[in-house]
């Protein structure tokens, strides 16, 4: 596939960003052919240490890093001095996208922000992401997905196993990888704006209203007044067709039959319990709803009697919607996955990583590449900008390079 035919082929990025989102969305970006420069401080962004934190999966490689870094170039710059200030200052004259989550106060006091740069380039597109915001009385808060938006928006006191419950404690990144899409998504149409008007802007998007809008089901029946009942235990579920349940490997399936009227005899069979069907208790919606712990009850029975394996040829043959509750160890053999795309090899070859997660047609994404070392290309970058080797040196003697 030529290289013309990715969609942001020479587009010129700045990644000013660290943990996690911002630096997602130049990823995405890079997928699709972007020329992305990493800024860094001398000692390198705080986001490749992630890995020393407690409970971390254990491994040779920095998984994180090489995640949100792939295919990017490093250039370290000490931002709180001028003269790097004034080497940032020139690439963002010739870049189209700056991308950066620095919290305001430090924008605003390394001279970073969109009133600073924004007049220096009026193609650019300024991408701006923060916890809550940048405007209120918490717009200079700083926050991680776990706290903005995971937390502030509901998210984890609605997904506690139960009401009685602790709130539920998020997954690493579960909340700053979708909001990088949006991000993405705010570049994309901002691209788009500057093919029509010929002019940048600024652009930006939030953890706490990424959380929002993932919550936005449930908030928007708030919004209007309703009540949101309390979630029941699993055994007291108020609908069993829509219900997890545990397989004899002690594997879990997830039911999701919305179509009841369609599916629920055709899964009674499948069960081999094609008399519940027809038992008063179950025939009906409103029945089962009456009577839904002893349904959930004596599905719990069934499902106990087969392996999951069994089960997924069961149920798929039925033509019963259902999930398998994956585990990470099943993700690497999951051919699935890796047919559509999803889970692809690295170029060199030394395993496997997360692709972005849509496709475009007649279009093949850069395979992912090493992700940098710190100031790997600095040199490189700062020629490409225009810098020559006496003007270079001058800057590392200065410690601007690190």
């Amino acid at each position: 596939m030529s290289e013309a035919n990715r969609p942001f082929e020479g587009l010129k990025v700045i990644d000013c960003a660290s943990f996690i989102a911002a630096p997602a969305a130049a990823t995405v970006l890079s997928d699709f052919g972007a020329q992305v420069i990493k800024i860094e401080p001398p000692t390198g962004d705080m986001y490749r240490d992630l890995i020393k934190a407690p409970g971390m999966p254990a491994g040779e490689r920095n998984f994180p890093w090489e995640l949100a870094s792939r295919n990017k170039r490093s250039l370290v710059l000490d931002l709180k001095l001028p003269q790097a200030l004034e080497v940032l200052h020139r690439l963002v004259t010739q870049a189209e996208v700056f991308i950066t989550n620095m919290p305001l106060p430090v924008r605003r006091r390394l001279l970073v922000d969109y009133k600073h740069l924004g007049p220096l380039n009026p193609r650019l597109i300024y991408a701006s992401f923060t916890a809550y915001g940048e405007t209120g009385p918490e717009a200079d808060k700083t926050g991680f997905d776990s706290t903005a938006y995971w937390a502030r928006s509901g998210l984890m006191d609605q997904m506690r196993a139960d009401y009685t419950a602790p709130p539920v404690r998020s997954v690493a990144g579960l909340g700053d990888h979708p909001s990088a899409m949006t991000l993405f998504g705010a570049i994309a149409t901002a691209l788009y704006r500057r093919e029509r008007t010929g002019k940048g802007g600024r652009v930006s998007a939030s953890l706490m209203g990424n959380g929002l809008w993932a919550n936005s089901f449930l908030v928007q029946a708030k919004l209007n007044g309703s009540d949101v009942p309390p979630r029941q235990p699993r055994e007291k579920a108020l609908n069993p067709l829509t219900n997890s349940y545990c397989c004899r490997d002690n594997r879990w399936i997830i039911l999701t039959l919305l179509n009841e009227a369609r599916q629920f005899a055709p899964l009674f069979d499948a069960l081999d319990c094609a008399h519940l069907a027809v038992d008063p208790r179950f025939a009906t919606a409103p029945a089962r709803r009456e009577n839904a712990a002893a349904l959930v009850a004596l599905l719990d029975q069934q499902f106990a009697l087969r392996d999951l394996a069994q089960w997924r040829t069961v149920l798929d043959g039925a033509g019963i919607t259902f999930g398998l509750i994956g585990t990470l160890d099943d993700i690497p053999g999951d051919q699935q996955m890796q047919q559509i795309g999803a889970i692809v090899p690295f170029a060199d070859g030394s395993g496997m990583t997360v692709s972005s997660p849509f496709e475009m047609d007649g279009v093949t994404k850069l395979a992912p590449g090493p992700a940098p070392a710190i100031g790997q290309h600095s040199e490189q970058v700062l020629r490409d900008a225009g810098y020559s080797d006496q003007e270079i040196a001058k800057l590392r003697a200065l410690k601007v390079l690190g």
